[in-house]
């Protein structure tokens, strides 16, 4: 069943928690204007409040929308949460900082749509309930959900949850031991195998500049690498050339020091670069050249709101929400053009933190728990049939 771009739709959503907090689910379902369904999501995620589950639940609806019907859709989101509902509508603060994330992403899916808010009883979300425990019991069997009665043609959407600088904050980085080679043409762990050649993108850090050296924020300034910048891109360059990569396709940020990274690899392997204006670094405004420390003395009240929510801006700058809708379009972009192919993708740390997270489905606080050195490597696959996956995270072993 198909939908029509900038038509009218319904998104009924739902969350559940078996102990609150205990293990969790959501369901949503999106459907027209006649009560035809389109696509269902539902997902097991652990244990988690009722809150928490609701909002996921919203997430993967508006998702689900993008998904079948593209941006400027009218929709009318139904739900039995007087909590979520008042607070995207705007009536209700959220007070519960677990909760700020989650409603921050949602806002910033429900931008992209027309939306109705409309608070209903439970019996009347009977649909979505029903899914939010299907997901539940069948993470209790110890299996995923699997979507049904749905028609073939659309396939069910998995949820998702919410977004770095040159400089961003971060914790240690995720360990990577058990990633696999960053080729990415096979299943591997516990993921069963897809039934189509995966997309690769391996995302590539650019080198040392000069503002990096002194740990200053560097968004749209437009430095050039240093001579162990330089050094860094032919290191990676090395590595990247030949099997088990074998490059078909390079694209760039349009920043100076993407740029000369990926001309390293250019020469390299004899393939062309592509350059991608969305791929660029956040525009941090007035904080661009300073360090954090300066920043923190001057803003110290904007610093902070930037650091407490992805849509706040730093003074004349790009939010991490706006910089997280065109990293999207550039992904989305790339995967249409370069389907089945190896890509290798050199950007900046927030485009690349952006694109990790939305491939994990990784909560916005999970931006500021991955680091990315320098000249690193992360991978990540993207197959028409199943989940995109992370293969590779922060990895700097050419540069030893």
């Amino acid at each position: 069943m198909t939908a029509t771009p900038g038509g009218r739709f319904v998104i009924e959503a739902d969350g559940g928690s078996r102990g609150n907090p205990g293990p969790a689910g959501y369901g949503a379902v999106v459907k027209d204007t006649d009560d035809r369904v389109l696509a269902e999501a539902a997902e097991s995620i652990g244990t988690a409040t009722n809150n928490v589950a609701e909002y996921r639940g919203l997430i993967a609806g508006l998702r689900a929308l993008l998904t079948v019907a593209g941006e400027g859709a009218q929709v009318e989101v139904r739900m039995d949460s007087k909590l979520v509902i008042e607070q995207m509508a705007g009536r209700w603060k959220v007070k519960h900082e677990g909760l700020r994330p989650l409603a921050v992403e949602a806002a910033a899916l429900a931008r992209r749509f027309q939306v109705t808010w409309r608070w209903i009883p439970r019996e009347r979300n009977a649909h979505a309930d029903r899914l939010a425990n299907e997901a539940m019991d069948a993470a209790a069997r110890g299996e995923t959900w699997q979507a049904a009665g749905v028609s073939s043609e659309v396939a069910a959407v998995p949820g998702t949850a919410p977004d770095g600088a040159e400089v961003a904050a971060s914790s240690e980085p995720p360990n990577t031991d058990a990633a696999e080679s960053a080729s990415g043409r096979r299943g591997g762990g516990w993921m069963p195998r897809a039934a189509h050649t995966a997309t690769s993108l391996l995302l590539l850090r650019h080198g040392e500049t000069p503002l990096s050296v002194d740990k200053r924020f560097s968004g749209l300034g437009d430095p050039s690498l240093t001579s162990a910048g330089l050094a860094q891109a032919e290191a990676a360059a090395a590595r990247l050339t030949g099997k088990p990569y074998d490059i078909e396709v390079i694209v760039s940020s349009p920043l100076t020091r993407a740029r000369q990274t990926a001309e390293a690899v250019a020469a390299s392997t004899g393939v062309p670069v592509l350059v991608e204006e969305d791929l660029r670094e956040t525009d941090f405004g007035a904080w661009e050249g300073h360090t954090f420390a300066e920043i923190q003395r001057r803003w110290p009240d904007e610093l902070a709101a930037w650091l407490a929510d992805p849509g706040v801006a730093p003074p004349g700058g790009e939010s991490f929400a706006d910089t997280e809708r065109r990293v999207e379009r550039a992904r989305d972009r790339l995967l249409r053009a370069h389907e089945g192919r190896s890509v290798v993708v050199v950007s900046h740390v927030t485009p690349i933190k952006l694109l990790v997270r939305l491939a994990l489905g990784a909560p916005v606080q999970s931006l500021y728990r991955m680091h990315l050195d320098l000249a690193c490597l992360s991978a990540v696959d993207y197959y028409a049939d199943g989940p995109a996956v992370l293969r590779l995270l922060n990895d700097t072993s050419h540069l030893a």
